[in-house]
């Protein structure tokens, strides 16, 4: 790792990005420990190797190992049915909303600032509404699922002490712990937007997938011996990973390389203010974690391919944890559609024109008509992001596009239509809503 300074330097100066902490273990030691750049801009504070971050989605390994040593107690049953009303649909298994199944929507919302400081008009996002629809069958397909792994969450009650309990204490990692904010005594890197302004206090509906916090080091001793805490039969499930791309799967809280190259298990964690990355080689008893505390992904992965490149030779970036997108050419015939977007306030009117070239004219109630150019993947035979804002109350809080995933069954385009927005811009990174559509052609 000669020159590992200057590398990491380099590229937070080049990304704008505020610091970066790295750690290695090998086998059981923490070889490497390092941090550079500042924790926190606006006072200067440099971050170092005892600094902790917000680990967004790396939370999603910590929660389903807190999971899966449950079952392995026996407090539940990974096949079991997950608690809860899904509209009448049957309900997804605890494995299958491990492993982004369970036919929950993408989903995450943000509230920033202190509770006094919040504005009484502006009206809190009712997670729980979003997390009573499946948008397909369980076990049909993969969706990428904050919303399921609150449901699991819930399952285990006091997350913050079910992970001390079941995750970090038998397993030394003192720095670890889960909340709207790291309670000390260690500092905690401040969250800044890409333009390095310092983010507020964030809360989510589903901190099960997103409020972890800890150091570097702690995180990459948890990739390396977390298997430990299970049963043999247990932590082989948990990297049992049915594929959703070319060169990956994703087990139970897990993503698992299937490509070239040595054997990655992995996960990201990104949102506002977190770029972070853990990666553990097994064959050679290693594991990375790369955290920083600036939105964007790309200081993150260079410094990150950099370290791997060292304890990982011949690793296969498409391995790693970030999902790929499989788009493809959008094949509907054109013609017109006409249904509902379903919202917590009501059905609203959607009309769609697929057009001559490979463009649609949306209608929808209460926002306009605008079009958009559509494209496909292998789930969906509509994908598009239509500058329409869904007219719900939620939706305007930081929600002004809509992208529209439909799939052609029976006749019908079923799908979701997502309240999202689109970076930060010049406020913070906003919310992702997942609403029920379906239209019928006429």
């Amino acid at each position: 790792m000669d020159g590992l300074e200057e590398f990491c330097t380099g590229v937070l100066q080049r990304h704008g990005c505020a610091s970066v902490s790295v750690a290695v273990v090998e086998r059981d030691e923490v070889v490497l420990a390092e941090a550079y750049g500042l924790a926190d801009r606006e006072t200067g504070r440099a971050a170092t190797a005892d600094t902790v971050y917000g680990l967004a989605s790396i939370t999603k390994p910590l929660t389903a190992t807190a999971v899966c040593a449950a079952a392995d107690e026996g407090v539940l049953d990974l096949d079991a049915p997950l608690p809860g009303e899904f509209g009448g649909a049957a309900p997804p298994s605890i494995r299958q909303t491990l492993q982004h199944r369970g036919g929950f929507g993408g989903h995450y919302d943000w509230r920033y600032g202190d509770d006094r400081d919040r504005d009484p008009a502006v009206p809190a996002i009712p997670t729980s509404w979003y997390a009573g629809h499946l948008y397909r069958a369980p076990g049909s397909g993969f969706e990428y699922a904050n919303l399921g792994y609150r449901a699991l969450g819930s399952l285990l009650g006091d997350l913050d002490r079910q992970i001390r309990v079941r995750v970090a204490e038998p397993l030394g990692l003192s720095s670890l712990r889960v909340g709207d904010t790291y309670p000390g005594p260690a500092p905690a890197a401040v969250r800044h937007a890409a333009d390095g302004r310092a983010y507020p206090v964030c809360r989510s509906g589903h901190p099960a997938a997103t409020a972890a916090w800890a150091t570097a080091s702690d995180v990459a001793l948890f990739a390396q011996n977390c298997a430990r805490l299970l049963t043999p039969s247990t932590a082989a499930a948990v990297y049992d990973a049915p594929p959703v791309g070319p060169a990956q799967g994703y087990g139970l809280g897990w993503s698992v390389s299937t490509g070239a190259g040595p054997l990655l298990y992995s996960h990201s964690g990104s949102m506002g203010g977190v770029a972070n990355m853990v990666v553990r080689i097994p064959e050679r008893e290693r594991a990375v974690a790369v955290l920083t505390n600036s939105t964007g992904k790309a200081a993150r992965d260079a410094i990150l391919h950099h370290v791997l490149d060292r304890v990982a030779p011949g690793f296969d970036p498409a391995g790693l944890s970030a999902i790929p997108a499989t788009g493809r050419a959008a094949t509907l015939a054109e013609g017109g559609w006409t249904g509902r977007i379903v919202t917590r306030e009501g059905d609203i009117p959607l009309r769609i024109d697929v057009l001559a070239d490979r463009r649609i004219e949306v209608r929808l109630d209460g926002a306009g008509t605008a079009t958009a150019p559509i494209e496909a993947s292998a789930d969906w035979d509509l994908r598009a992001l239509v500058p329409l804002q869904l007219p719900t109350a939620d939706a305007r809080i930081d929600s002004p596009l809509l992208v529209l995933e439909l799939a052609l069954r029976k006749g019908r385009l079923t799908g979701a239509a997502r309240a999202v927005t689109s970076g930060e811009g010049t406020g913070w990174l906003g919310n992702y809503l997942s609403h029920p559509c379906e239209l019928i052609g006429n």
